[in-house]
């Protein structure tokens, strides 16, 4: 393994391997606890594929022939695919090998990974806090050393929340660069697969395999004169002071670097994101868990599949999803016209202020105790939704259809990691990945703890 950036320590060993929870089922041959390896491939030296030697965590909504396929949850233990899919294909034919399906929120529709089914996800730098998720265990598993990688999903932050609330890297490609045949989704429009890794070039690797395009030259962007947007609207709003801090060294650290910041704000982001977000995926859910149980040829319905869910959080959503909580006209309206909308408002931004990207802390706040979080958790002495909370700054992107990139930034006063994102326009996969090659080279420089503080 590669030694850790300085924002990302090592971990103590009481912590590496015990208690994490972040595999459903491992390959046979690999132990997680005791950082086995799974028998690889032969190549020769010529051959030299592009992951050879890589061991990699998959979150268990994606198909691994001869592994359970749960999507943590209970009426799937039993579903054993018999192919991959296309997407675990291309990471395979690419030398990779597969440890194991990961952890994670139960069916995709959480920010915590406190699975009931299957025991919660552990932070990987404090087993007593909670993962972020839903792609929990992929980022635990990487984060802890386990894995050199992994995969993902992501909805509205799946993974990248996860990937800064362990501090390692976590992107979301802009929709239809990679195949998702094989994967359970919960919204066509919105879903996409988030690799991630220990820093941005094994994440631009993993990028180039799934993608079939070449890997992102990360050493191909010069900071100084780059302009990057600086929202303070929305993404800086109710912070928690240690990633407000954070948010300002970043900064600091960057215009020392030469990068030019431009402190404006989206118009109404909030606003059409709101009316983007949950009509989508609320109105596409039954109608993809259907498609989904009917092409894996599993003999449920969705409602039988709801009957079993076993995290309450999640047992209401999916609720809500199949109970038409979102008429056909909302979800209409919310797809052709509204998101349109804030698509056109992100294009415009990039434009009109000649920006490669946006910058912005990935989470409002750090990672929280597991215990008594499932519903809120306590921000700035308030009380605040979980669940809303955490996808505030992550949802936008992926309901306006570009790519973005969590980076680890910084430690908290109680050393839990803090993470910054990059939004660029869409289709700029590669340059943002580059971008961000860029950006963390700087912050990797220098180790960004924030002091103790009285408040």
């Amino acid at each position: 393994m590669k030694e850790p950036d300085a924002n990302q320590p090592a971990l103590p060993e009481n912590r590496r391997w015990r208690d994490l929870n972040a595999f459903i089922n491992v390959q046979p041959g690999f132990d997680p606890h005791h950082r086995g390896t799974a028998i690889a491939p032969a190549h020769t030296a010529a051959e030299s594929p592009a992951l050879a030697g890589w061991s990699l965590a998959i979150k268990d909504n994606i198909e691994v022939a001869g592994l359970p396929c749960t999507c943590g949850t209970p009426a799937l233990r039993g579903y054993i695919p018999s192919s991959d899919a296309p997407a675990i294909a291309r990471l395979r034919a690419a030398g990779a090998v597969v440890a194991g399906k990961a952890n994670m929120h139960e069916l995709a529709y959480g920010i915590t990974s406190n699975n009931a089914a299957f025991g919660p996800v552990r932070n990987a730098f404090d087993p007593d806090f909670f993962a972020g998720g839903s792609s929990g265990g992929t980022a635990v598993a990487i984060a802890a050393g386990v894995v050199r990688a992994g995969l993902g999903t992501d909805t509205g932050g799946s993974s990248r929340i996860p990937a800064a609330l362990n501090g390692i890297v976590g992107f979301r490609p802009s929709p239809g660069r990679y195949p998702m045949a094989g994967v359970a989704r919960i919204s066509p429009t919105r879903d996409v697969i988030g690799p991630m890794g220990r820093d941005v070039h094994d994440v631009a690797v993993l990028d180039a395999v799934l993608s079939g395009e070449p890997v992102a030259d990360t050493t191909a962007i010069d900071l100084k004169g780059l302009r990057l947007g600086l929202p303070e609207m929305h993404f800086q709003e109710s912070l928690h002071v240690d990633v407000r801090l954070a948010l300002q060294k970043v900064v600091t650290l960057l215009r020392g670097a030469g990068v030019e910041f431009v402190r404006a704000d989206i118009p109404q982001v909030a606003e059409l994101n709101a009316a983007v977000s949950f009509p989508i995926v609320l109105h596409e859910t039954r109608s993809a868990l259907q498609t989904y149980l009917s092409e894996s040829g599993v003999s449920l319905s969705v409602a039988d599949l709801h009957a079993s869910i076993a995290s309450p959080d999640v047992k209401i959503l999916v609720g809500m999803a199949l109970s038409g909580h979102v008429s056909a006209s909302d979800y209409e309206l919310a797809l052709h016209k509204n998101r349109p909308r804030l698509q056109h408002v992100y294009r415009e931004y990039f434009a009109q202020h000649g920006v490669a990207a946006i910058l912005f802390p990935t989470t409002p706040l750090p990672a929280c105790p597991i215990a008594g979080s499932d519903q809120t958790v306590l921000l700035n002495g308030i009380r605040v939704p979980t669940f809303a909370t955490f996808i505030r700054n992550t949802d936008p992107a992926s309901n306006a259809g570009i790519p973005a990139l969590s980076l680890p930034a910084a430690l908290s006063s109680t050393r839990m990691p803090i993470g910054i994102e990059l939004d660029g326009p869409a289709g700029t996969d590669r340059r943002l990945l580059a971008l961000g090659a860029a950006v963390a080279a700087i912050l990797n420089k220098t180790t960004v703890n924030i002091p103790g503080h009285s408040s």
